[in-house]
């Protein structure tokens, strides 16, 4: 299906093709849940949309570094050569790498500011020295930059039938449910990596702090105020897609499927968290892939029917021309 992207994106110069396709991959390896609903986009807007997560997952990876073979120091070297590859980038469509050539020729073909990044790039280097944000308010401004620049980058890939500015709030505040999500279910993983994302000012609402996390993920052993803790933030992040959900509503028909399937898959793990009843910890939540599946397919019927609809008018049009015409009067 590549080829066929590629193809349908006007994307012919074969070293471009190669930099998108390796996007594609990251998408599929690293983004399960979304990769999925990309699917679900018309084929002309896939490799953007490829483009700019392979980008970001690039990024989150040099500052991950999972096998840890990297210092601190050399992460940030390495986060300071692509943030001067991609400035090259987004100035001449050109780069060392092949996700900044993809998201460099993204930025130009849809108008995307050039700001987003820097802000992108800002969170990712916090990540480098902070490990907890003592309130919601600091968790914002991280999560700015991490995630809902995201959804403001998406925006001019997928097409809006309102004011763009109208669909920005809703967007961003989609981003920031993803992103969560994604510390609501990682909560485990992240403090194996020194770093607690859930705001400290909520913790401490319910008495827990970081020591009593660690010695939680360490035992095994459960505690009724990290529950709590949880469902709390459990519903902090419903409130954000509740912000969110008005703006799938505002976008180009035929992308809504996709938003709208990764927006029920994303709001199906934070289900998946509460049916393991907030065991985060220990086990990482997942969807079902029945589940998958069924919103998978439910996407591709409101697909064809986007489509049916798209096309109705074009059909009424041929219908009325020779119709109307043999109505007029006979010469």
């Amino acid at each position: 299906m590549t080829r066929h992207e590629l193809d349908a994106a006007g994307i012919t110069d074969p070293a471009l093709r190669a930099a998108y396709t390796q996007c594609r991959r990251l998408n599929a390896r690293h983004g399960k849940t979304y990769f999925l609903a990309t699917r679900l986009l018309p084929l002309e807007r896939r490799s953007a949309v490829h483009a700019l997560y392979g980008f970001a997952r690039w990024a989150d990876d040099i500052v991950d570094d999972l096998d840890r073979h990297r210092t601190p120091e050399e992460r940030d070297r390495l986060l300071h050569l692509l943030e001067s590859d991609l400035a090259g980038g987004l100035r001449t469509g050109t780069g060392s790498e092949p996700v900044v050539r993809a998201v460099a020729d993204t930025a130009d073909r849809y108008g995307i500011g050039h700001v987003l990044f820097a802000d992108f790039l800002s969170s990712m280097r916090a990540d480098l020295t902070v490990t907890d944000y003592p309130t919601y308010a600091d968790l914002q401004v991280y999560v700015h930059g991490s995630a809902a620049v995201i959804g403001l980058q998406m925006l001019p890939v997928l097409g809006t039938v309102t004011p763009r500015e109208e669909a920005a709030p809703h967007a961003a505040a989609l981003g920031v449910a993803f992103q969560l999500t994604n510390f609501l279910r990682d909560v485990g993983e992240d403090l194996d990596r020194g770093r607690v994302y859930l705001p400290g000012d909520l913790l401490a609402a319910h008495g827990v702090d970081r020591t009593l996390l660690e010695w939680s993920r360490r035992t095994g052993h459960r505690d009724a105020r990290i529950r709590a803790a949880l469902v709390d933030a459990a519903a902090m992040t419903r409130d954000v897609y509740r912000t969110a959900e008005p703006g799938i509503a505002m976008l180009d028909p035929r992308v809504r499927p996709c938003i709208r399937a990764a927006f029920t898959l994303y709001g199906g793990i934070l289900d998946a968290i509460a049916e393991q009843d907030y065991t985060v910890l220990h086990r990482r939540a997942v969807v079902s892939r029945r589940r998958r599946a069924a919103t998978a397919a439910g996407g591709v019927l409101r697909v064809a029917g986007a489509r049916w609809r798209a096309r109705a008018p074009r059909r009424a049009v041929a219908a009325s021309g020779p119709a109307t015409r043999g109505k007029g009067p006979v010469r």
